[in-house]
């Protein structure tokens, strides 16, 4: 029997619907072979019935070249395309809103509704020059056309708050061994920035530990 299998080579090609079906079947079943017969319907399109008739070794392969793929880090993804749309990542942090803030701190470190934290973070352009850009205001009604949003630009945007917060706790300590002494202003601006990166770091460890990626 032939049987057709289109498998995806890299994070960019699964969804973040795609993998919260995953996980959802992981949290429901420990049973090893059910769960590689649903990633197969899941990533690959191929029906549980048919995912059960291929050979094992080809099943194997295929399943531990996607598990592979969620152990990459990939860098920050700040443009990408979905739904005949390209979205950026928002360009300036220090001009997110209240509202945008609270979004992102309360469901960044709460990965089944991780769709919320990634509606603040990527908007559609809606005005490019070379590599710059300009989003589109925040509007939290969008927030379920982001399960369409590719895995990559999930992933690299959470390592991105996660390496941001470990590198303004390494400038804040080395501004100490500086001399001359580093300016006040200069430092309270670092503590504020890192102050606010730190809130996320724990629920950050934790989603990327929820979404079953490595941080080693």
């Amino acid at each position: 029997m032939e049987i057709n299998v289109t498998v995806p080579n890299h994070l960019s090609e699964i969804t973040l619907r795609q993998y919260k079906k995953y996980l959802v079947v992981g949290e429901e079943n420990d049973d090893v072979n059910f769960i590689q017969a649903k990633m197969m319907e899941i990533f690959c399109g191929v029906s549980h019935i048919v995912a059960t008739q291929m050979k094992y070794s080809d099943v194997e392969d295929i399943t531990g070249t996607i598990n592979e793929m969620f152990l990459a880090k990939p860098k920050l993804v700040t443009t990408f395309k979905m739904n005949d749309k390209e979205y950026g990542f928002i360009p300036n942090l220090d001009d997110m809103t209240l509202g945008e803030y609270i979004d992102l701190d309360s469901f960044t470190g709460e990965y089944k509704n991780i769709e919320v934290a990634m509606n603040v973070l990527y908007r559609p352009i809606k005005a490019k020059v070379g590599s710059k850009y300009v989003i589109k205001d925040y509007n939290p009604k969008t927030k379920d056309e982001m399960l369409d949003m590719p895995m990559d630009a999930v992933i690299s945007s959470l390592f991105f708050f996660l390496n941001l917060g470990l590198e303004l706790s390494e400038i804040t300590l080395n501004s100490l061994k500086i001399t001359p002494p580093i300016q006040l202003e200069e430092l309270k601006h670092f503590q504020q920035n890192m102050d606010g990166i730190n809130r996320f770091m724990p629920y950050l460890r934790e989603t990327l530990s929820e979404l079953k990626i490595s941080l080693n």
